[in-house]
């Protein structure tokens, strides 16, 4: 046997067995990640705040605290404002129930020629097996429903904890990490980190201004058509809009348009309407004007970063796809080398059609008289 075939051996078994150490603990570590990376594009988001404070002399922990203070208070103004509306549909609806079964058993009686009556429905209804076994898991659930909410409020205040330290101490976190980086890397990272930062911050302004004016316009729509929860609606549409790309306008409409449609038909169809045209108007004059300067990528470059995010971490990808290839394509754009495109017109989509017909009709009549055609037996060519 070889002397070093031991070796080798020994060390084969090593490197394989911190491979799969690692990815054992990668993998339990994974959810930590991921709270990491969104808590450090939060604190790139709030950056240009912060950093405007603390340039007018404020610490930059109670900067941070005042900015994530406006946040939390903002949040927890929408959970409300939407619980609220929910919780009053569901009311109206128990309230209601009633009348709309009553509705529909004389529909059916009438179009079917049945004799049915609420009373014989309800007692089916609660003397049937189904409804006992779906109380029965809906009892069971509701602990795991506690131990989601539980879970997801405790992943809400870890992003939260690590963002804060993310923001509080920027300055700190940079020095640490070019005191690890020779100065010629040094000056790459900290230009990498400012492209990051201004484009996650106009990410989340130019996003966040636009809700303001779509929620302003969506809600006096609804208060002209009298729709009930206006104002929770308009929050609603603002923010499902336009954080969710591309289609987050027609997922934010749904909920609006059903709520319509309990008050009048032709109201549901009023915002569908409205929610289109908005839509367009959003798209073409509204977006590209405000994310010329910000977030400048082409809208089929975000609906497929949105998806590749999504497919690659869930809900948080999605997030957080859109500022992570704008920051992507400012540093390409920063370090790739361009030149000047010649002035051609097949750059502009048009082709020379006329020079194109000209040079096919001079190929084909030299390839006839290389043929050894005479000339006179091509007078149809020359036309």
């Amino acid at each position: 046997m070889p002397r070093w075939l031991p070796r080798a051996l020994v060390l084969a078994l090593a490197l394989y067995a911190c491979f799969q150490l690692g990815s054992w603990a990668f993998h339990q570590l994974v959810g930590l990640l991921v709270n990491i990376l969104l808590a450090f594009f939060l604190a790139l988001a709030i950056e240009p705040a912060v950093g405007r404070m603390a340039a007018r002399g404020m610490r930059r922990g109670l900067a941070t605290f005042i900015v994530f203070f406006a946040v939390l208070v903002t949040g927890v103004g929408f959970v409300v404002l939407l619980g609220s509306m929910l919780a009053g549909q569901i009311v109206d609806m128990v309230e209601n129930f009633p009348k709309y079964l009553d509705s529909l058993i004389n529909w059916a009686n009438q179009h079917f020629h049945t004799e049915l009556s609420r009373v014989e429905v309800q007692d089916s209804v609660l003397r049937s097996g189904w409804l006992r076994k779906y109380v029965q898991n809906s009892a069971a659930g509701v602990l795991d429903v506690s131990a989601t909410l539980l879970g997801g409020l405790f992943k809400l205040l870890t992003i939260f904890l690590f963002s804060f330290y993310f923001a509080a101490d920027g300055p700190r976190l940079r020095r640490s990490l070019c005191s690890v980086l020779p100065p010629a890397k040094q000056t790459e990272v900290l230009r990498a980190w400012e492209i990051a930062v201004d484009k996650t911050g106009g990410y989340l302004y130019s996003r966040g201004l636009m809700a303001l004016i779509s929620g302003v316009a969506h809600f006096v729509l609804f208060e002209i058509l009298g729709v009930p929860y206006a104002p929770a609606l308009a929050v609603w549409v603002g923010l499902v809009s336009q954080f969710i790309p591309t289609i987050g306008t027609y997922l934010a409409g749904a909920l609006p348009m059903l709520i319509a449609f309990t008050v009048d038909p032709w109201y549901a169809l009023w915002v569908l309407i409205f929610v289109v045209v908005y839509q367009q108007f959003e798209n073409y004059v509204l977006q590209p004007k405000l994310t010329s300067k910000t977030v400048d990528i082409h809208p089929a470059v975000a609906f497929g970063s949105v998806i590749a995010g999504t497919a690659l971490l869930g809900a948080v990808g999605a997030l957080i796809a859109i500022p992570a290839v704008a920051t992507l394509q400012a540093f390409l754009g920063a370090y790739v080398k361009r030149y000047d495109v010649t002035d051609d017109p097949r750059v502009h989509g048009h082709r020379r059609y006329g020079e194109a017909v000209v040079a096919r009709l001079q190929k084909a009549l030299h390839h006839k008289k290389d043929a050894g055609e005479p000339d006179g037996t091509t007078g149809g060519g020359q036309k």
